[in-house]
């Protein structure tokens, strides 16, 4: 237990084991002629001086916790959200390179959307449905702002926009889709991922610029881009 006395605005500690020899009281105080003797010169040797300290209020510290807790969770962004470990975000056109690279044989499906694109949103939640029920195909997404020389290259036009890539066959389709259409996804699915082997390494956006989009023209029924 440690006693404190308390003098004007300073506080003094002492220690328990000392208090026997020791008598606290304001007789302590030692008067010469008008001024007050400092405690530093009555005190025994081995005391300590400590000086006053500054606390935080309960209602301080209340409100700190519960800002901080608000900021911890706070939940991620739509676009932010991935169903797993198959679903990647892209950010830039070596990473697109790497990733179709990686994938070797298996189907790769990359969405090109926008944070600000109202039916890029709506039909998201839906397509982590599909890559969690798909974990062998590899699931990109592309945000249109931050790669716009990808896009541009690529001829992105209308958000969302669906690319099927495979190994060494390269593009095999691409379209737009809105959230009434998924099924069109799902479609592309069954027609695309076959038990099969491709020879040859894997294509990505340097020979779809020697090579070209084979893929069908189809009708642009999503948000198009200026």
């Amino acid at each position: 237990m440690v006693d404190v006395v308390r003098l004007s605005d300073n506080f003094l500690c002492f220690s328990a084991s000392r208090l026997t020899s020791v008598s606290l009281s304001l007789n302590s105080v030692r008067w010469s002629n008008t001024r007050i003797v400092p405690f530093s010169e009555v005190l025994p040797v081995g005391f300590n001086f400590i000086p006053p300290i500054s606390f935080t209020t309960r209602k301080q510290l209340t409100s700190f916790k519960i800002h901080a807790k608000v900021a911890e969770t706070e939940p991620p962004k739509w676009w932010e959200r991935n169903a797993g470990p198959n679903m990647k975000d892209i950010h830039s056109t070596q990473e697109f390179l790497s990733a179709l690279s990686e994938a070797g044989d298996k189907l790769v499906i990359v969405e090109f959307y926008g944070t600000w694109c109202a039916s890029c949103r709506a039909l998201f939640p839906k397509l982590c449905k599909t890559a969690d029920e798909y974990p062998d195909i590899m699931f990109l997404k592309v945000n249109f702002d931050e790669n716009k020389t990808l896009c541009k290259s690529l001829n992105v036009k209308v958000l969302p926009r669906f690319h099927f890539y495979r190994g060494a066959d390269g593009l095999l389709e691409s379209f737009s889709c809105s959230l009434a259409k998924f099924q069109k996804i799902k479609d592309a699915i069954e027609l695309h991922n076959t038990a099969r082997c491709s020879i040859g390494s894997p294509k990505g956006v340097g020979d779809l610029n020697l090579e070209g989009s084979t893929a069908p023209k189809e009708n642009q029924d999503a948000a198009s881009l200026p």
